[in-house]
């Protein structure tokens, strides 16, 4: 998709008009940053998925979604189609993606490893949950993704992926 297609063609000549009149490029840059900023502004619903969105990743993820829109004050429909709209996912696929990635970061590939207590900790209903969950974000079972890290570490040691949370296989 173009600038054109989102903003229209007046729209993006009557800038390129402005930019090309500007004296050098940090006047260009402030008028780039101004019309952004003010396209931003009025965005519909942006407010809403802002705060919602910082409630998602302060839990990191661990919330009722029902409980959100209702603290927002609006349906949970009218919620969802603001994020989709605004950044292409639900609010609770967000949510699920930030419990999930909560979840990896908390997985010490060197140890011994307690999924109950992992999968309860990050907010999952039963182990089961949590293993679909897994297996749905990595195609892999928590169990053969630890075995590929852990095999990853052995046969790379000091590199420079070393300390993340996803395996290199």
């Amino acid at each position: 998709m173009t600038v054109e297609q989102v903003w229209g063609q007046p729209a993006v000549a009557e800038l390129r008009d402005r930019l090309a009149t500007a004296d050098g490029p940090h006047e260009m840059l402030t008028l780039l940053e101004e019309e952004l900023m003010r396209r931003l502004c009025e965005t519909t619903g942006l407010g809403l998925v802002r705060h919602t969105s910082s409630v998602i990743a302060a839990a990191s993820g661990a919330v009722a979604i029902g409980g959100l829109s209702v603290a927002a004050g609006v349906s949970s429909t009218h919620l969802a189609q603001r994020f989709k709209e605004l950044i292409g996912v639900t609010p609770k696929r967000l949510a699920r993606a930030y419990r999930f990635t909560a979840t990896v970061f908390a997985i010490n590939p060197a140890g011994p490893i307690d999924w109950g207590d992992l999968a309860g900790g990050a907010g999952y209903f039963d182990q089961a949950h949590f293993g679909h969950e897994f297996r749905a974000f990595t195609g892999l079972t928590p169990t053969r993704y630890v075995e590929v890290r852990r095999r990853f570490l052995r046969e790379h040691p000091g590199h420079a992926l070393d300390g993340w949370p996803l395996p290199a296989d």
